[in-house]
């Protein structure tokens, strides 16, 4: 048996959600990046991992993207240990669950500007936005000047190569968090995308 595979690339995640959605139109199998009760499930998987690994950490800072990451670790986090907090972190050029939270209901943002490529989710969608609704205690913004800093910081201190989106839970705590923070024990996820070293250094260069 052949099977015929394409790949196709865009420029951002704008125009690949909507080559996405264009296809799954056309009737072919969609595996939505978060919108899926197997996304949230799998991600909530991680939250168990990290409270068996970390009993002690009482606040978890999470990047978000479309929110199927913390979505998923919050509602395993809160079910373990209903008074830690879990607190999720957006760019804000990118801040469609932030806006979502503010207005009750998922919004789509008007244009994506950031950095952090894969937290550039255009929209916020129904399922995902409800668990993270009803488990996540807050989401706060921070800027791209506040990424590079962090991103030289893990390069400095740990020799992690990290790309933007990996470094935003670290951007978080050292900024808009640090004073809230004080004194909590806290666990932060740093995930993201690859990213080459002509990238790398474009940015870097910024600061």
């Amino acid at each position: 048996m052949t099977i015929n595979t394409q790949v196709s690339l865009h420029d951002d995640m704008a125009a690949a959600f909507a080559a996405m959605n264009a296809a799954a139109a056309q009737g072919r199998a969609l595996m939505h990046p978060f919108e899926a009760a197997h996304m949230v499930l799998g991600s909530a998987t991680c939250g168990l991992e990290y409270m068996t690994q970390a009993p002690d950490v009482d606040t978890f800072v999470v990047p978000v993207g479309g929110g199927g990451l913390i979505s998923g670790m919050a509602c395993a986090i809160k079910q373990l240990r209903p008074d830690a907090q879990v607190i999720g972190v957006e760019p804000f050029g990118a801040d469609s669950m932030a806006r979502s939270l503010e207005q009750g209901a998922p919004v789509t943002l008007d244009k994506v500007a950031t950095i952090a490529d894969s937290l550039g989710s255009p929209l916020a969608l129904p399922y995902t936005f409800g668990v993270t609704q009803a488990h996540v205690d807050r989401i706060v913004r921070i800027d791209d000047a506040e990424m590079l800093r962090a991103m030289e910081i893990y390069q400095s201190t740990l020799r992690i190569m990290a790309e933007p989106a990996c470094a935003a839970s670290l951007a978080a705590i050292m900024g808009p968090l640090r004073n809230d923070l004080a004194g909590r024990r806290v666990g932060i996820i740093a995930c993201g995308s690859n990213i080459s070293l002509a990238r790398y250094a474009t940015l870097i260069a910024a600061l």
